[in-house]
């Protein structure tokens, strides 16, 4: 049966996975995120007890 012989489709699925793993994530890390993170500041946030209304 042809579709046992893994002479071509091995080399297929390595170059592909190749292809995959080199060229397409250097493409997709080129970008830039449009806004940059900021820092946020290490300032306690002031807590204040609630009052509740019942």
């Amino acid at each position: 049966m042809p579709q046992l012989n893994p002479n071509p489709w091995f080399t297929i699925l390595v170059f592909s996975w190749i292809i995959f793993l080199t060229i397409i994530p250097t493409k997709i890390l080129n970008h830039t995120t449009p806004n940059e993170p900021a820092q946020m500041g290490e300032d306690k946030h002031k807590t204040e007890p609630w009052d509740w209304p019942w």
